[in-house]
């Protein structure tokens, strides 16, 4: 299993373990491009949680699709493994909208 699955699987179970409401997006042929890897309802607020392994690029249409959340007053991560305690302290403070880069347990806003 990849680093990227991997890490990933360990933010569904922080979510699982924590009552969060989510959806892992499967992409294929017949959906749209893009979407986040991981789609979530906490405390009532759209979440979109882009995954990336360490090394990991994010796309110009993954930046779009994170602007096109935040557009709709929704909160965007791209969240890479050493930025995961950060992710899990700003699920814990979900108080404001926006888009972020969680890396290195820091967050960095985009934009």
């Amino acid at each position: 299993m990849g680093a990227e699955k991997i890490f990933e699987n360990k933010i569904k179970s922080y979510l699982k373990d924590n009552d969060i409401f989510y959806v892992k997006f499967f992409a294929n042929g017949y959906t749209v491009s893009g979407i986040p890897d991981i789609l979530a309802c906490i405390d009532g607020k759209f979440w979109g949680i882009e995954v990336k392994a360490e090394n990991g690029k994010i796309s110009a249409l993954q930046y779009e699709k994170i602007n096109q959340i935040y557009n709709s007053c929704g909160i965007a991560v791209v969240v890479f493994p050493s930025g995961f305690d950060e992710l899990k302290k700003l699920i814990k403070e979900n108080k404001e909208k926006g888009k972020y880069i969680l890396k290195n347990n820091k967050k960095e806003r985009i934009g």
